[in-house]
């Protein structure tokens, strides 16, 4: 079963207003979360498979899993470039 993808409005926003070239890899990485949340990012912080990252070239995005409900929440984008 996939997991639900929800942003916080702020990240949202940041990520809404990113380049094309940086945003899709981004896009493209928070699908294949939703597939598996814990093999398609990495630990943030300690490794307790609730809080994770994606790392992109361009960006990054700190995300919180929520197993029971299958919910992956972004809480924050960051644009590198």
């Amino acid at each position: 079963m996939m997991y639900r993808l929800t942003y916080d409005p702020a990240a949202e926003a940041v990520h809404g207003a990113m380049p094309a070239v940086a945003s899709e890899p981004l896009t493209l990485a928070f699908a294949a979360a939703c597939q598996d949340p814990v093999l398609a990012t990495e630990p943030y912080g300690e490794d307790d498979g609730v809080m994770r990252m994606i790392v992109t070239d361009q960006a990054f995005a700190v995300l919180l899993v929520g197993h029971a409900l299958k919910t992956i929440k972004v809480l924050q984008v960051t644009y590198l470039g």
